[in-house]
């Protein structure tokens, strides 16, 4: 074979092989939807121009169920009278919803956990205090209500329903979040095995496996209309955390192949990039990057009043690229992802390397190598051992910024992310404090270096963060869920498990001061409602928060979990009071 020939097959294994390279951040790949997504979008703004935008939520279409095929159910939609701008009477479209749709959710079947018991033996031994113990019950019960399985009828006519079959039990976060969510379910099950529900636990990991063994990712959450973007990275530690309870090594073999798979999806193509220290050493991290260009599903008809000022066209596109990419984030929305505060068009998050994004893929990375040790595949143990040390450096090096002790999320400027490396500048890290530049912390190889620790504990006191009932998730009072005042449950976790994970004595007593706070104000807003909210507002004890595209829910998974694993932790004397 000549020399020609040889280098053509060697440059054509190289294309065959390698990760792609990641593309312009508006010009990446788009994920389909399917024909009954499409039909319920219709149908979705024809309410919304029907029944006017009181009280609407978009999401709630695109959950319905057909009762009959798509075909039938589309002539009959187009059949309905339509006055000029797209409304039908009342009346009619009331008609044509109870004829051939479901409704949202009844396609989930309650499904009694086979391993709740009403006060399970053990349950938080450090709680003293007899009404803080009743209260603690009172949540622990409500696994019960959130517990949930795919119907039968999903499985034997999957293309009449957004809602994907998934293969056992799980629980839900409540209200309008009817499915299984990824970065939510962390956090759910850690209040699970506080409650000593150890198989709903795992059920939950092998429901999320189950996804990744089919698309190459945990989608945001178990819906058609979700496979265009995942959400945190948290399977691998929730995993980890079911294995710390059962030394189940089963479901870690099983896991191990699919978690190398969810690893290769963040670390190649749209995900990965490049970015060049200040030594000339190249550095892989990770972003986040929404597989869609068009108002999302579940909030299309929000995202379209977003963008009406847009032009129409590639503008538009972008900007819902953004509105994707930020779902994927988790903290939809902030002004962290956004170049000017003021202005919510201006959402560039494809252009964001987040810090919390490579702390998760950091954990996941470490606890693949732990699970290949305990395995015995020593190869995939020393990949994955190389590849954290790798990207421990990085986070050191890209993010860590002496003066502020903190990490920071650094930006990709100028949208131009198509080149293959960045060369790193410090003014390009994003000098604005949000919770997320202290989520490192919860990764113990950062609490290595005692001192640096004491340094990150005493920025975070110094922050303006902390308010009378827990941390606060920026200091920019936006308008949007994830900024000031709010307050979400996974912060206030990570950053007092941070805290811990220290091993410093100061740091112990400041997270169990927050821990304490965030207990409270959970408490007192029970009281109150007769629910457990999804954030809360930190200014006040007992306040619940607001913000964002949606009406406040309750349930509500994660916040029922952390209270758990805070109890669990710190115990509550019996003489401390519990009301603000």
């Amino acid at each position: 074979m000549s020399h020609q020939n040889l280098f053509f097959f060697f440059f054509f294994f190289l294309f065959l092989f390698s990760p792609t390279i990641s593309p312009c951040p508006d010009s990446g790949p788009v994920e389909p939807t399917t024909p009954l997504v499409s039909f319920l979008l219709r149908l979705q703004s024809t309410a919304l121009q029907t029944l006017g935008p009181a009280n609407f939520d978009p999401k709630l279409y695109v959950d319905l169920r057909l009762k009959s095929n798509l075909s039938s159910t589309e002539a009959a939609f187009d059949k309905l009278p339509r006055s000029p701008n797209g409304s039908v009477p009342v009346r009619d479209l009331y008609r044509f919803v109870n004829r051939y749709l479901g409704g949202a959710g009844t396609d989930l079947v309650p499904a009694d956990p086979e391993d709740f018991v009403p006060e399970p033996e053990g349950f938080l031994p450090k709680v003293e205090n007899e009404e803080v113990r009743a209260w603690a019950l009172e949540v622990h019960s409500l696994w019960k209500n959130l517990s949930r399985r795919v119907s039968d009828e999903v499985r034997g006519r999957p293309d009449l329903h957004t809602l994907l079959p998934l293969p056992g039990r799980f629980v839900v976060p409540g209200s309008r979040f009817r499915e299984v969510y990824y970065w939510d379910s962390y956090w759910i099950v850690r209040g699970l095995l506080v409650s000593k529900m150890y198989q709903t636990a795992k059920s939950i990991t092998l429901n999320l496996l189950s996804l990744v063994k089919k698309y190459g990712y945990v989608l945001s959450a178990a819906r058609a209309y979700y496979a265009n973007k995942s959400q945190p990275p948290l399977l691998s530690s929730m995993i980890l955390e079911v294995y710390k309870k059962t030394g189940d090594l089963t479901l870690v073999k099983k896991a191990l192949p699919l978690l190398v798979k969810e690893h290769r999806y963040w670390n190649s193509g749209i995900h990965r990039v490049t970015i060049q220290d200040a030594t000339g050493h190249n550095h892989v991290v990770s972003r986040y990057y929404g597989m869609w260009n068009k108002p999302r599903p579940e909030s299309a008809t929000i995202d379209e009043e977003s963008a009406s000022k847009l032009p129409v066209g590639s503008i538009k596109e972008k900007f819902y690229r953004q509105l994707a990419t930020t779902a994927e984030s988790g903290w939809d929305f902030s002004t962290r992802w956004m170049r000017n505060h003021t202005d919510f068009t201006t959402l560039a998050t494809t252009s964001v390397i987040p810090v919390d994004l490579n702390a998760y893929i950091l954990k996941m990375e470490l606890d693949i190598a732990f699970f290949a040790r305990l395995t015995g595949d020593d190869s995939v143990a020393e990949r994955f051992s190389a590849v954290s040390q790798a990207r421990f450096a990085a986070i050191n090096s890209i993010f860590w910024n002496a003066k502020m002790s903190q990490w920071l999320d650094y930006w990709l400027i100028n949208n131009n992310t198509c080149k293959e490396t960045h060369v790193w500048e410090v003014h390009n890290q994003n000098g604005n404090i949000f919770a997320s530049n202290f989520i490192p912390l919860w990764i113990e190889l950062f609490n290595s270096d005692g001192a640096k620790a004491k340094k990150v504990m005493k920025s975070l006191q110094n922050s303006r963060l902390l308010h009378d009932a827990g941390v606060a998730t920026s200091l920019s009072n936006s308008g949007q869920q994830w900024d000031f005042p709010n307050g979400w449950a996974p912060l206030q976790h990570m950053i007092v498990e941070g805290l811990l994970k220290s091993g410093l004595r100061e740091a112990r007593t400041l997270a169990e001061d927050i821990a304490v706070r965030w207990i409270r104000t959970n408490y007192a807003a029970y009281k109150k409602t007769g629910a457990m909210h999804e954030k809360y507002n930190v200014e006040a004890c007992g306040k619940i928060g607001g913000g964002g595209e949606y009406v406040p829910q309750t349930g509500f998974g994660w916040t029922n979990g952390v209270v758990l694993a805070f109890l669990e932790e710190f115990g509550w004397p019996r003489d401390l009071k519990l009301d603000c």
